[in-house]
């Protein structure tokens, strides 16, 4: 038994390796820990001040959040044990949508059933919504201010290094073979080249590793190898696909509840989801920009395979070439933005709401109106997540026996590389070759040393931020003196 497959695992959104310390050293040892009896359940009001907790320090990304959680709940307090907290991870690396939000969720639900999960849920993004709408308010409304300018201004070629490093550390993990690399290079030309929609590009992929599994099962296996590519947890153990959780006994007996209970809350989620998006349109207009914002990010939730990263090109090319809501600056300045905040990256969606509504308000006062378009996007976002966490997880034993499922997410990780290459170029074109003018040779340098900076000596994210938009800061205010 190889323990070290079960402490590491490869996170596709933050493009690094999640560890989770596993204190054994021999195969009766692990055993030992994956028969330990977790220590019992807390109560609601215990669980409660660690999600609001968990809320505030969750940075890192996915990997550092679902890292945070592990330390926490099974090495800790003991709250869930290993083998269900892999099972769970697993689990939400099927699904569209932020995977640490969802195991949150998930996590939340196994705790204290569907309230204890709405509340895990809610209060990991709640803090980030908060501040994210502080920064934004503050972004727009003081951006014309010059030093603030200066300061944005170097924050887009850091945006551009952070992306570029997230293209080769997640194809150096995920591109494993020439048929890997083929489907990334095929992404990348069907979005690049012949503008095709984002939701088939992933589509596509996923069906070519489905089928793929079938009759190349050496390059599209959802074996040990693909598995660990995509993030998936796996024991190299036998035949099954992860042993470690086999069997969870009676910790999963008591859940697998039957469709009624899916059907529910597929039932009240959909009308919960949808109410305020018809609401908006029936009050201000199925024109409105509320009701469109509602209804893209609807959509943009059921195709956010691979993380906020995949999805940003779709978002960023409709959002400002097609809806006109903000402009690319504008967009990487939001990406900047939600980096240094806590909760999923995909917050940035919440910044696109606000300034698209904040620039088209309608009889509203711009901050009214970019508060609703805020709070509609978020919730267009995240709403679903609950859904497919509190609906699926009773059946996750059965959905961890498809194997075809890997293959089809080790295809679309592919895929994805190509989508983030994609957006790698679209955000260096607008920032190298400003409004299509000449080279912009202090981006070009800046953006080079970050990006060396992150790929040879591991710069982290929040100071590439910092640095960019304090040397942005720095080389406007020489250029004025030097005027």
């Amino acid at each position: 038994m190889d323990l070290a497959k079960l402490s590491l695992a490869w996170d596709v959104n933050s493009s690094q390796f999640i560890h989770f310390p596993v204190p054994v050293s021999s195969s009766i040892a692990l055993l030992a820990q994956t028969s330990e009896t977790p220590s019992p359940a807390p109560s609601f009001r215990e669980a409660l001040r660690f999600w609001v907790k968990l809320g505030f320090i969750s940075f890192g990304g996915p990997a550092g959040q679902i890292a945070i959680m592990h330390t926490e709940l099974v090495d800790r307090k003991k709250w869930i044990s290993e083998p269900l907290f892999l099972h769970a991870l697993n689990f939400c690396m099927l699904l569209p949508g932020p995977e640490a939000q969802q195991l949150a969720t998930y996590l939340g639900w196994r705790l204290h059933g569907v309230r204890g999960g709405i509340v895990a849920g809610a209060l990991f993004v709640l803090p980030a919504v908060v501040i994210l709408w502080a920064l934004s308010w503050l972004y727009i409304s003081l951006g014309h201010v010059e030093w603030v300018a200066a300061i944005f201004y170097g924050l887009q070629p850091a945006v551009m290094a952070i992306v570029a490093a997230a293209v080769l550390r997640v194809g150096r993990k995920a591109l494993r073979n020439s048929v890997m690399w083929g489907l990334a290079v095929a992404a990348f030309v069907a979005l690049f080249i012949f503008k095709a929609p984002f939701a088939a590009v992933m589509l596509g992929a996923g069906i070519l590793g489905w089928i793929g599994s079938q009759i190349a099962p050496r390059y599209f296996g959802g074996g040990k190898d693909q598995a660990e590519s995509r993030g998936a947890p796996v024991v190299d153990c036998g035949d099954s696909l992860n042993p470690a959780v086999e069997d969870l006994g009676e910790e999963a007996a008591g859940y697998r509840s039957g469709w009624s209970h899916a059907l529910r809350v597929v039932g009240c989620g959909t009308l919960l989801w949808w109410g305020p998006i018809l609401l908006a349109g029936w009050v201000a207009g199925w024109q409105s920009v509320w009701f469109k914002l509602g209804f893209f990010f609807s959509k943009a939730a059921l195709i956010t395979f691979g993380g906020a990263y995949a999805v940003l090109p779709y978002v960023a090319q409709q959002a400002v070439d097609q809806h006109h809501w903000l402009t690319t600056p504008q967009m990487m300045s939001g990406l900047a933005l939600a980096e240094t905040t806590p909760g999923p990256l995909i917050m940035v969606l919440q910044f696109v709401g606000f300034v698209g509504a904040w620039q088209s308000p309608g009889p509203l006062p711009p901050l009214l109106a970019a508060t609703l378009g805020a709070a509609i996007t978020t919730w267009a976002t995240f709403l679903p997540s609950f859904i497919f966490v509190l609906a699926g997880a009773p059946f996750i034993e059965r959905l961890r026996r498809v194997r075809g499922l890997t293959a089809t997410l080790s295809a679309i990780t592919a895929a994805v590389v190509g989508v983030i290459l994609n957006l790698a170029v679209w955000f260096g074109i607008h920032t190298l070759w400003p409004g299509g003018g000449p080279i912009d040779l202090f981006a070009l340098v800046l953006g080079t040393v970050l990006f060396a900076g992150m790929h040879w000596r591991k710069w982290g994210v929040i100071p590439i931020v910092m640095v960019g938009g304090g040397l942005g800061l720095v080389w406007r205010l020489l250029m004025v003196g030097g005027a």
